[in-house]
């Protein structure tokens, strides 16, 4: 008997099996149809995914013109980010975080128009691209949990105090330099919390030898494909845009004083040694003014008694009511099932633009001051929506403000997710199988 658990037995699976079939049988009519890559604590990672996961980015690279790594180094990495994911989705599973099919529909539909086609075009279109749209669904659905995952564990704990709040408002106001924004690219060489003396040494080495290559003009992205223990290294580690003020502390000083093109040396931290690439730097805008809506809403949410047809007419029983001259305000506080604004009437105070999900700014782009919409389904159920009002704010000193929260847990951020990273990687069962 096997004392190995099935969860673990390797996925050789073998086509036109029967039982009572001799050995001679198996061996001239057995067909591999996937194996292992990994075995990740009680999940596995396939030799398929991975192989599909090395065609795509091959694919994306070389579109961007980017030249390839060595097939071992960019297979390694491909693996090392799948073990990753698997970690992570194991523990978004045991916590319980799922992303619902209407959160996933309204994510796709994002997509759908910033391509600007139908939500029902996308499968199609995808199609035409070579894209299995049941894959794509199932990819979207995983960063979308791992994105719900790594809100609980990291950005949810990440603190910032009113003073340090005060002293960023403060500077802002008193010099433009946090208006300068950066595009980075950047290399992490991870060093274990466990790591002895001699592995920090060659860690320490391998971070300085990845510098001086950068420096004698070997390409950072392809570097960074190859060496970088980071989760952006498939991307040839870009970061994106970044304000100066959004840079972690431990590296704005160095970047600010590099010129573009310019590379900071290995920066030693409690994840590991970061290398910095100025690719581009830009003067940031620093718009005050925002426009913004006033508006009040009733939600209901169906039950074991009432479907959605029934949430819908009582709804619209509502909105009969009010307009023959009942108060809003007295209907929202009696039947609102949205707990923040039920108490003050429905009233959701004045916003501006991305404050809620876009079925409901859907709608009340569409009204006129003081009307009220028909019954809408969003994620969250079915809502009424008055809009009261609307008008340009000028919310210089609030906008800095939330800038400066925002930037002070962003520049946090980046090497609290890697030392999370690192963590779950380090606690988890990892056995290679290529």
């Amino acid at each position: 008997m096997s004392l190995i658990p099935k969860s673990l037995l390797p996925v050789c699976l073998l086509a036109g099996l029967a039982f009572g079939a001799g050995a001679e049988e198996l061996s001239t009519r057995g067909v591999l149809l996937d194996g292992v890559a990994a075995i990740v604590n009680d999940g596995i990672v396939l030799r398929s995914s991975l192989d599909q996961q090395v065609r795509v980015i091959s694919e994306r690279l070389e579109q961007q013109g980017q030249p390839l790594p060595p097939r071992n180094l960019l297979r390694q990495q491909v693996l090392e980010r799948l073990v990753m994911q698997e970690v992570q989705m194991q523990r978004a599973d045991r916590l319980g975080i799922q992303v619902a099919d209407e959160a996933l529909n309204e994510a796709l539909n994002e997509v759908a128009k910033r391509n600007g086609i139908p939500f029902s075009d996308l499968p199609a279109a995808l199609e035409a691209q070579g894209i299995d749209y049941a894959r794509y669904r199932d990819e979207v659905r995983q960063e979308m949990t791992i994105g719900q995952l790594r809100q609980r564990d990291v950005y949810s704990r990440i603190y910032v105090s009113p003073r340090e709040v005060d002293q960023c408002v403060a500077k802002r106001k008193g010099s433009s330099v946090g208006e300068v924004e950066y595009d980075l690219a950047h290399i992490l060489v991870a060093v274990p919390a466990t790591a002895t003396a001699e592995q920090a040494e060659e860690r320490t080495a391998r971070a300085q030898g990845i510098y001086d290559r950068a420096q004698r003009g070997e390409d950072f992205a392809q570097l960074a494909i190859s060496y970088s223990d980071a989760g952006t290294a498939l991307e040839g580690g870009a970061l994106g845009w970044r304000r100066g003020s959004q840079i972690p502390s431990f590296a704005a000083g160095a970047i600010a004083a590099l010129p573009v093109g310019g590379i900071t040396e290995p920066i030693r931290t409690p994840s590991g040694l970061h290398i910095f690439k100025v690719v581009q730097r830009r003067d940031a805008a620093s718009a005050a003014l925002v426009s913004q809506v006033h508006a009040r809403h009733v939600l209901l949410q169906t039950n074991a008694v009432e479907d959605d047809d029934a949430v819908r007419q009582k709804l619209a029983g509502f909105r009969d009511r009010i307009l023959r001259g009942e108060d809003f305000a007295a209907i929202a506080s009696v039947n609102s099932a949205d707990p923040g604004s039920a108490a003050r009437g429905g009233d959701l105070g004045w916003v501006g633009p991305g404050t809620f999900v876009p079925a409901f700014e859907q709608q009340l782009d569409a009204l006129s001051e003081n009307e009220i919409s028909q019954p809408f389904k969003t994620q969250y159920g079915w809502h009424i929506v008055q809009l009261l009002g609307r008008r340009t704010y000028d919310a210089t000193d609030d906008v800095l403000r939330n800038r400066c929260v925002a930037q002070l847990r962003e520049s946090r951020a980046d090497e609290e997710t890697e030392i999370w990273m690192r963590r779950l990687r380090d606690e988890a069962f990892v056995e290679y199988r290529l």
